[in-house]
């Protein structure tokens, strides 16, 4: 256990982060989490249930003071995104995250640190746990599978809640109320190729883009953040106008949910060309230094000589393939025209592989439109299936249309403003919430979400801030003791 951690305040909330990072709780394996929160709900008296996806909901019942008040249901997701750097030694399947304080800043060594949704998961805790807060009868959903598909929520139990109200603890800003978000769906491509042998006046090299920033690829789509995928399929094709190249393999990016930070490439040209390669290898990385100075100011960009005799593509499958991954769109592909400010729709080339000759493209499109997110999607496997690879369409989750005439909404407005004299941003965001799919099984449930103010969400960067996530604390429990009565 952390101790430094453990001991930040509020402690109620920083002591169970702490226990939960303890144990490993990768997307679509979190057997041993949901395990940990029954034993939590065992040591404490209370009540649970679980459903047949795998979501728990542990109950507990109102304070004396709150017992005519409307039921709330608290939710959290308890899986977090596995991304570390390249160079670090971890196994997130058997090791709990190594973190540390910086400052006001709580981070993980070299990997994400599962605050998204992790310190959620440690609030709701907290509450559960408490014997001095004041709150309604609560029933504490902990969905699985969020970060990987929203498979928990998708397959919810339409009988396991009976609260009107919900409280999604998954916002990343502490000022930040959100009433709305996008809908989202993966998309995949595959192709097998036939492999041909390089020839004797080949070379094979190596090319490796990395020190990206990377991100969160809907939250942070709109930053102008790098993806390595994309930029380095952009200096495979100047490389490609100058002279004739054949791909051998590619690893670029990881989870859809993330910006790409490193992409690795294998490609062959004849020897005759190699100096005129290194020239345009210099002269790219200048240009890419300077484009993303902001933001990726760690970008960098090397390679290196492997000799030949890797089989590759040929000339012909390479091009296509350069020329289809350019043409992918990526990133912002509209804004909103209701809402000044949001991005609409957009999309992250997430992953590529080239292994053996099997290719695999990965992509996660969001929108808060149907219509756009059907249209992007439809001009990118055009794309794809114009190079004869099939393309496939899974993990379909709806938006959450905001309600403005929320009461929820304006009881939690009062409670901000009364804490902290000024009025918190009502926003709409550009990120898959569970709330939409939640309401789906629950039409009625008037929901809302707010969180601490955590950066860098999905990459090693990721940190949570302390001071953030006092305020956080101090604002839920006031909200908590604010839930309305029941309607007579």
């Amino acid at each position: 256990m952390s101790l430094e951690v453990a001991n930040a305040k509020p402690v109620e909330v920083w002591k169970n982060f702490v226990l939960l990072n303890e144990v490993p709780r990768p997307s679509k394996k979190e057997e041993r989490v949901i395990e940990f929160l029954k034993s939590f709900a065992r040591k404490n008296n209370l009540l649970f249930q679980q459903d047949e996806i795998g979501n728990l909901v542990i109950i507990k019942e109102a304070t004396q003071n709150m017992k005519d008040c409307e039921t709330v249901v608290l939710q959290s997701h308890v899986d977090m995104v596995h991304e570390k750097n390249n160079e670090v030694e971890f196994d997130f399947l058997n090791s709990g995250i190594k973190m540390y304080v910086e400052g006001d800043w709580v981070k993980a060594d070299g990997t994400t640190l599962g605050a998204d949704n992790g310190l959620g998961v440690a609030a709701i805790m907290a509450v559960l746990e408490s014997k001095e807060i004041s709150h309604p009868k609560v029933e504490a959903l902990f969905t699985v599978d969020e970060e990987t598909g929203m498979t928990g929520a998708l397959n919810l139990s339409n009988t396991i809640l009976s609260g009107k109200i919900l409280l999604n603890l998954d916002t990343e800003e502490d000022d930040e109320i959100c009433i709305g978000c996008a809908g989202g769906i993966d998309i995949t491509m595959k192709r097998s190729y036939n492999l041909i042998n390089s020839m004797n006046d080949e070379v094979c090299v190596e090319l490796l883009l990395n020190g990206l920033t990377g991100g969160h690829s809907g939250a942070e789509i709109h930053k102008g953040l790098g993806n390595s995928n994309k930029i380095i399929f952009e200096i495979i094709n100047e490389i490609n106008n100058h002279f004739k190249i054949s791909i051998c393999s590619v690893d670029g990016g990881g989870l859809r949910n993330a910006i790409p930070r490193e992409s690795t490439a294998i490609i062959s040209f004849s020897k005759d060309n190699f100096e005129l390669f290194e020239q345009i290898i210099k002269k790219s990385l200048d240009m890419y230094k300077k484009r993303f100075h902001l933001t990726d100011s760690d970008l960098n960009l090397v390679f290196k000589l492997l000799g030949n005799g890797l089989k590759q593509l040929s000339t012909e499958d390479s091009n296509e393939l350069i020329k289809a991954i350019n043409k992918c769109p990526n990133g912002v592909f509209e804004m909103s025209k209701s809402i000044e400010g949001l991005v609409e729709t957009s999309n992250n080339l997430a992953n590529i592989k080239l292994v053996n000759g099997e290719l695999k493209i990965m992509c996660l499109t969001r929108s808060s439109s149907e219509e756009s997110k059907n249209k992007l999607s439809k001009i990118i496997s055009n794309i794809f299936e114009n190079i004869s690879c099939s393309c496939t369409f899974s993990g379909g989750y709806p938006g959450w249309e905001p309600n403005i005439n929320s009461k929820t909404l304006r009881e939690v407005k009062n409670s901000y403003i009364k804490l902290f004299s000024s009025e918190p941003k009502v926003n709409v965001i550009h990120a898959g919430l569970e709330c939409g799919i939640i309401g789906s099984h629950y039409p009625e449930m008037d929901m809302i979400s707010f969180g601490p103010t955590i950066l860098g969400a999905h990459s090693p960067d990721e940190k949570a801030s302390i001071s953030s996530t006092q305020k956080f604390w101090t604002f839920f429990t006031e909200v908590l003791a604010n839930i309305p009565r029941k309607l007579a």
